[in-house]
């Protein structure tokens, strides 16, 4: 016989003091640590433990006793159930503010890194509309809310447009707006959906049984006034698919690229798909300081533009380029810093995994006519080693820019051995960067520290850190 689940105790009247990682915040109770979302500190609370380990806990608000005077009222109808934009109950000076600190901490608990000059973060200019991507999910199992099963009340129709429920693969939230891209994204998601709802023929997909038309739907903007629309079917109904994608092209005229993808595989992923062009191009053209970069539905990048170009310019001034150093743009995606950076160099080289990316960056440096670049594709620990040093010289500025879990070892200890006079080491994760600054130290100075925000209203930040080599 299954044994009934111990039911956690509520824990009365607890006061929230501070903000923890990965948007949460915290509070203490005896000698337990307890992990709570969606509150702020000074913020009085109950608490219902969710989760119970020997020496911490998770829990969620179940009743406010006290509402903290750092509160901002949410600007969301869908803030507490949607997965983003977790912060938006913190003005956004407390924000930057909390990210900055986080920097700060991890540099300093996790590496024992000693920094020269930690320099005030750039908080972003815009802080709704800021994103030029988003993917949307269709389901037919909407999620409903706490209120609307409360009301007891039957949905006749349960299908859903909008983004999955965090750790509910098979459950996806219904967006009536979201604010983190420019509105047509939202006229034109809400359109789709009416569209497939008042016709016959479009079921939303069913991500547990696999089956149904309509699957996922992305938008990507561009500053230059460039559109993307892709939509994914499950399978080709040729007459289905062009009566819908026709009717988006006749409703939207601003779109320059409307796409499609047959995507019958159990997942979403569009990266080993065919993108089929329905009207218009197979890219978009984002520009940055006159440069202009090709972005198609596959590539990478940056997805706050505004933002991407503050990181870019500090990553440049880090490298304290003259015009005569040899750089090498390690995880260079579509080779944007590397072309960022181009005319302030005699020559750089990018390394990426992604084959397709490479292409692009290619492209790019074509498409700016750009000569002072190479680029390669493949595992980084495998590309970066003594004999490609040796065959392409020795870098004198080293700028890297690794995903979430950082640098492998056999990179780190071959950028040692490479000794730029400059490394610039740009991150989204402060915590595996801390890992990182230890591992290099042996040879580097952290001189420099800079903090960006990329995403407001969450809290993920980038870092960039310039490390000097030390001298003899």
């Amino acid at each position: 016989m299954a044994r009934n689940k111990k039911q956690l105790p509520l824990l009365e009247k607890v006061t929230i003091t501070d903000v923890a990682a990965e948007g949460k915040a915290i509070a203490r109770v005896n000698d337990m640590v307890i992990f709570v979302p969606f509150v702020a500190p000074g913020d009085v609370i109950d608490i219902q433990l969710t989760r119970k380990k020997h020496s911490y806990a998770e829990g969620k608000a179940v009743y406010f006793h006290e509402y903290s005077p750092l509160r901002a009222v949410p600007f969301c109808e869908h803030f507490g159930v949607c997965g983003g934009c977790k912060w938006q109950h913190l003005p956004y000076e407390e924000q930057i503010r909390y990210k900055h600190k986080q920097v700060i901490d991890n540099l300093t608990r996790i590496g024992k890194i000693k920094m020269e000059e930690v320099l005030p973060i750039k908080g972003s200019k815009h802080t709704t509309f800021y994103r030029n991507k988003l993917e949307f999910t269709f389901s037919n199992k909407k999620w409903l809310t706490e209120e609307e099963v409360k009301t007891g009340a039957k949905f006749d129709c349960m299908n859903a447009v909008g983004f999955h429920i965090p750790g509910m693969f098979d459950k996806v939230l219904d967006i009536h707006k979201c604010w983190l891209q420019n509105d047509i994204s939202n006229r034109i998601r809400l359109a789709v959906k009416e569209y497939c709802l008042t016709h016959e023929g479009y079921p939303f997909f069913d991500l547990r049984n696999q089956e149904g038309l309509v699957r996922t739907l992305m938008i990507r903007t561009a500053s230059t006034g460039d559109l993307m629309v892709v939509l994914v079917f499950f399978y080709e109904d040729v007459e289905r698919r062009e009566a819908l994608l026709s009717h988006i092209a006749e409703q939207f005229p601003e779109i320059t690229s409307l796409m499609y993808v047959i995507n019958g595989k159990c997942n979403d992923t569009i990266t080993d798909q065919d993108v089929l062009v329905f009207r218009g191009k197979d890219h978009i053209i984002e520009e940055m300081e006159g440069l202009q970069f090709k972005v198609g539905p596959k590539s990478f990048y940056q997805t706050n533009s505004g933002q991407a170009y503050e990181l870019y310019k500090v990553a440049r001034e880090f490298a304290g380029l003259t015009g005569n150093e040899m750089v090498y743009d390690l995880y260079t995606g579509t080779g944007t810093i590397a072309n960022f950076v181009s005319r302030q160099a005699k020559k750089v080289i990018g390394i990426e995994y992604v084959p397709e990316a490479i292409e692009d960056a290619k492209v790019n440096s074509a498409l700016n006519k750009i000569e002072n670049t190479l680029f390669y594709a493949g595992d980084m620990k495998d590309i970066l080693t003594q004999d490609f040093i040796n065959q392409h010289g020795r870098p004198d500025v080293i700028i890297t820019d690794p995903p979430r879990a950082g640098m492998h070892d056999d990179v780190i200890n071959t950028i040692l051995f490479a000794e730029p006079e400059r490394i610039v080491y740009v991150s989204c994760n402060p915590a595996t960067q801390a890992r990182d600054l230890s591992l290099l130290s042996v040879k580097y100075a952290v001189k420099k520290v800079q903090p960006v925000d990329m995403f407001p209203h969450t809290h993920h930040v980038e870092n960039v850190v310039l490390l000097e080599k030390l001298k003899n």
